[in-house]
């Protein structure tokens, strides 16, 4: 027999230890500090999946370099829209931070977040229109204040010398440059956050623990059952709200909770590789994020970019990622992550998905059987010069797409996040990935809007979102004015440059 505990009880319990969940966790203790909180994580550490910074591109996505959120329409022009919200997004994380760092919760801003220009680089006659029109549409929007275009050779030596050494002249490139862009240490922010909420009082947290079972008791409390994989012991709690923030592990976690919200959605599994620069000479060479386009049928996530770094204070290149296909939720997952996921009530979306999206899975699987000079090819592209011996192979983060119901097509894959919560406001977990990250403080004011409706009514949250957040029930998009003061705020206090101060 196991041997248990008696059940305590909490006001919020944390599935999962990575930003959503630290995110989330500093939000409700500020809000309200007399709230005890559990966290419960899988793994010996937070911050061990997505979160971490070798698993994902860092690159704060602010919507200024990423090209497939900028979509060509059929009449030829650009739709800037996406990049618009997601700018928007990120701001309003940069504000947060901004507060924390004022408050001296935690670490110097440099541990998790540093300078560095975004660039979008497009190679052919066609691209280069493409990357024209983006620009004109970008550059009507004090959102995108600063940005630069140029097809000129010797201004794209200057800004990108290892994409440009080397290049056959008569080859036709145009890039696009804003200087205020960022390089996010996801992994280093989410244990920053960590440390500060567990110092308050009321917050615990379980190590290498995995929740086996999610049952809601009359009158809404839920109760959690998660076993110790180090003694074998289970344990129970009870819990007013729980959040479902498990990265690709949340699918699995919203089926064992029954609850309606939750049929139908299912994942769909995407590995990822990275070239990662050994030779200190060449990563000094190189300071951008240069984003280009990503292969017709490739997810967003694949999008090649030579992408710089600062990872625990020291500079570093990543190239990447080479997209792949396997069938686990997590990196640290099983291979039965994705069979075990299939149910009576998501067979029909994930079918409809399937045959939907063969050309993906084709992509996919190419991927996988690449060699290494295939690899190494692709790099080659965006760096002619580059060596071989000069890069190894690393393995990135698992992403689970989106799959959800759909009355045409039985299911349809998403690229995006999404919030699944139950109508009384008592359980929400977070699907999908990109933007990810870069967005979780705007995706856990939207989970405070959709389950804390009568709080976030009160005068008190409301005063102190604000503080938290000044713009907060505000549009930066229309507001030239105060988007720039909110920029010269937070650059000033998180010291950044690029920056009109």
């Amino acid at each position: 027999m196991h041997s248990k505990t008696i059940a305590p009880e909490y006001n919020v319990v944390l599935i999962g230890a990575g930003v959503m969940s630290a995110t989330l966790g500093v939000f409700l203790k500020e809000l309200q500090p007399d709230w005890t909180i559990k966290i419960i994580e899988r793994l010996d550490r937070v911050a061990g999946e997505s979160s971490d910074a070798w698993n994902n591109a860092g690159t704060g996505h602010s919507g200024f370099c990423e090209l497939n959120y900028c979509p060509q329409l059929a009449d030829g022009s650009v739709d800037v829209s996406k990049a618009e919200k997601i700018v928007e997004m990120f701001e309003v994380s940069k504000q947060f931070w901004t507060y924390l760092v004022e408050q001296a919760y935690f670490d110097q801003p440099e541990t998790f977040i540093n300078s560095c220009p975004h660039m979008s680089l497009v190679m052919g006659a066609e691209n280069v229109t493409y990357l024209r029109k983006r620009y004109e549409a970008m550059k009507k929007s004090h959102l995108f204040s600063g940005i630069t275009y140029t097809e000129d050779a010797a201004q794209l030596m200057d800004w990108v010398p290892l994409v440009m050494e080397g290049r056959d002249k008569a080859e036709q490139l145009a890039a696009t440059r804003i200087e205020m862009g960022t390089d996010v240490n996801f992994g280093a922010l989410t244990r920053s956050l960590f440390r500060h909420l567990l110092a308050q009082p009321g917050v615990e947290m379980a190590l290498q623990s995995e929740v086996r079972h999610l049952h809601q008791e009359p009158y809404g409390r839920w109760l959690i059952d998660y076993k110790d994989e180090v003694t074998g012991h289970h344990a129970e709690v009870h819990a007013k709200f729980v959040f479902i923030g498990a990265g690709g592990g949340s699918l699995p976690l919203l089926e064992k909770s029954h609850i309606s919200e939750g049929k139908g959605f299912g994942g769909f599994p995407v590995s990822g590789q990275w070239l990662r620069c050994t030779n200190k000479e060449v990563i000094e060479r190189h300071h951008a994020k240069v984003y280009g386009k990503a292969a017709v049928g490739s997810p967003p996530m694949s999008v090649p970019h030579l992408d710089t770094r600062v990872i625990d204070g020291e500079k570093a290149l990543l190239f990447g990622p080479y997209a792949g296909f396997n069938t686990k939720f997590l990196k640290e997952g099983s291979y039965l992550d994705l069979p075990l996921s299939i149910k009576l009530s998501n067979i029909v979306s994930m079918i409809g998905a399937g045959a939907h999206n063969m050309e993906l899975t084709e992509y996919l699987m190419k991927q996988v059987v690449q060699s290494p000079e295939e690899r190494f090819k692709a790099l080659v592209e965006f760096f002619p010069e580059a060596k071989m011996e000069d890069w190894e192979l690393a393995i990135a983060g698992q992403r689970v797409q989106v799959i959800k119901k759909d009355a045409k097509q039985g299911g349809v894959l998403e690229f995006g996040t999404e919030i699944v919560s139950h109508s009384d406001g008592t359980i929400a977990a977070l699907l999908g990935a990109s933007p990810g990250a870069s967005t979780s403080v705007h995706i856990m004011l939207d989970l405070l809007e959709e389950c804390f409706k009568g709080k976030l009514a009160t005068a008190e949250w409301q005063q102190k979102l604000r503080v938290m957040i000044p713009t907060y029930g505000k549009t930066l998009a229309t507001d030239a004015a105060l988007c720039r003061a909110t920029r010269q705020r937070t650059a000033k206090v998180l010291g950044l440059s690029g920056f009109e101060l």
